[in-house]
């Protein structure tokens, strides 16, 4: 006789209710961030101003290459579809 069973995942921990990823961003708003671009170089600063195409504008930034500080700006100005990920940070 064979006997099968299944296997279930975990179940997900009770968190904050799912945010859409406009909201996400409208609610990031002058929170300081970690900008991720397409080619590896990150940007930390704080969210500033975004529009529809995502493009975005920080403050007080800080460019990063290979977990170097390579550059460090005023304000920066990055095109939307330059980006990989924007995620919350600690300032």
């Amino acid at each position: 006789m064979s006997s099968t069973s299944a296997i279930s995942a975990p179940a997900a921990p009770a968190t904050a209710p799912r945010k859409s990823p406009a909201e996400f961003v409208t609610t990031t708003i002058g929170s300081h961030v970690v900008v991720k671009l397409h080619s590896g170089i990150e940007y930390h600063g704080r969210l500033t101003c975004l529009d529809g195409y995502m493009n975005i504008v920080l403050e007080d930034t800080h460019e990063v290459a290979d977990g170097r500080v390579t550059n460090k700006y005023g304000d920066a100005f990055v095109r939307g579809n330059n980006v990989l990920y924007i995620a919350k940070s600690s300032p």
